[in-house]
């Protein structure tokens, strides 16, 4: 089988990465990849930008193409499966329609609202005086979110009306987000513990991966900015079996009927990020169309199941019902990011001190590329190193004991990924 993974981005790297384990596999593209692909045997890049959908068909269709798998957001929303379904060409990922979930944060509120699946209070705007006006009578803190595809850069946690208006001003004044900030989204702030719930579906048959929890803020102890996630673990203590199967129970299962009742069949991973409060209530934070990132490295290196069997029933509308076989470890990553992300940083560092990859440790490449043999830095988050441990304890220590030996100019890390885990574990 000829898979073509899309993407350039750490979750592709271990795509890539779990799709060369498959007995199935023949060959593995990735378009357009990145340093860690270039250097993973039996994985070729392909110079096509993700988002090129045009191209990516054509190369598909050139090349006998048995698979795409599509790592991010855009070309989903943009409707690269539409293009290759009308190819005749098997795509793993929700169409167009389907992906609105991602795609319009009001689209998905309004379906959760619509189909009485768990979230927060929300209003949205797309007039600045009536947002402003909105914003007089709310309390504090509330969350204001631009409503389309911002790189998870969209959503501000805001602590006063100061913070709230500035946000509001920055998407519907002064275009900070361009046409994903053409309407915003404020709601509720919700209180409790985050965990982050992907499943894999054809549309009617539904397969939940392990949990995970990710690190959505740039510092320690959960402050900072948002980013695209700095680490992420799996499993999350947070998701008990009781927690799991509420979650199947009030989420999952009526959002796959919910969208068949629209007409929308949905094929692809589906992520919820969850708020779970102290009374083990759960409410819907977002939708993601695709897997996340950075939990796809943690929750693939504990995967023993064959991923692309899995993603090509799933294309064929075939997946079987199955319980999928995990690695009992833990597995945690920690992402390394450039200096000044999620705001300006510069491109172009050598990484030095990359190790060779063990059976408990994989570095996993996002934003690098890779010049005569040589991996320089090439984007904000530029790898995720993970670890498996007995527990998130020793998965921790394995995974940072590896990050002492990387450098490049100006790198920084959490050092806290998983603290949430080690304190139950202790």
């Amino acid at each position: 089988m000829r898979v073509l993974i899309v993407g350039s981005g750490g979750r592709e790297h271990a795509l890539a990465w779990k799709a060369k384990q498959s007995n199935l596999v023949t060959e593995i593209y990735v378009a357009p990849g990145n340093g860690g692909t270039a250097s993973e045997k039996n994985i070729n890049n392909v110079d096509i930008d993700a988002e090129d959908i045009e191209k990516l068909s054509k190369f598909a269709l050139g090349n006998s193409i048995d698979l795409t798998i599509v790592g991010p957001e855009v070309p989903l929303v943009n409707g690269i499966t539409n293009k290759f379904q009308s190819l005749g060409l098997n795509c793993f990922g929700p169409t167009q329609d389907a992906a609105r979930l991602e795609g319009s944060k009001e689209f998905m509120k309004n379906f959760l609202t619509k189909y009485q699946i768990p979230t927060a209070a929300y209003e949205s705007f797309n007039d600045l005086k009536l947002a402003l006006e909105h914003l007089e009578k709310s309390s504090y803190p509330i969350v204001v979110k631009a409503d389309g595809l911002a790189a998870g850069k969209g959503v501000t946690v805001a602590q006063n009306h100061s913070e709230a208006e500035k946000a509001i001003r920055e998407c519907l004044e002064e275009k900070t987000f361009g046409e994903a900030g053409n309407k915003v989204v404020v709601e509720e702030f919700l209180k409790g513990e985050e965990a982050s719930f992907i499943v894999l579906t054809d549309g009617l048959t539904i397969l939940p991966l392990a949990s995970s929890q990710d690190h959505k803020t740039r510092d320690n102890q959960d402050k900072g900015p948002n980013t695209g996630g700095m680490g992420a673990y799996s499993p999350a203590p947070i998701v008990t079996p009781e927690i799991h199967q509420k979650i199947m129970d009030q989420v999952i299962n009526p959002t796959i009927a919910g969208l068949v009742k629209e007409g929308i069949a949905y094929c692809g991973f589906l992520y919820a990020g969850l708020m779970i409060d102290q009374e083990q209530n759960v409410k819907v934070l977002e939708f993601n169309c695709r897997f996340g990132d950075p939990e796809t490295q943690p929750i693939l290196m504990r995967l023993r199941s064959d991923l692309v069997e899995l993603c090509y029933q799933a294309s064929k509308g075939q997946l079987k019902a199955i319980d999928l076989e995990w690695d009992p470890r833990v597995a945690l990553g920690v992402v390394m990011a450039a200096g000044g992300y999620p705001n300006y940083y510069e491109k172009g560092y050598p990484i030095k001190g990359l190790p060779s990859e063990s059976k408990t440790v994989k570095v996993f490449h996002a934003g690098t590329q890779a010049e005569d043999d040589i991996i320089t830095t090439n984007g904000g988050r530029v790898l995720c190193v993970t670890a498996l441990g007995k527990n998130t304890t020793e998965a921790q220590l394995k995974a940072y004991n590896c990050i002492k030996q990387i450098n490049w100019k100006n790198c920084f890390y959490r050092t806290d990924i998983g603290h949430r885990a080690i304190i139950r574990e202790s």
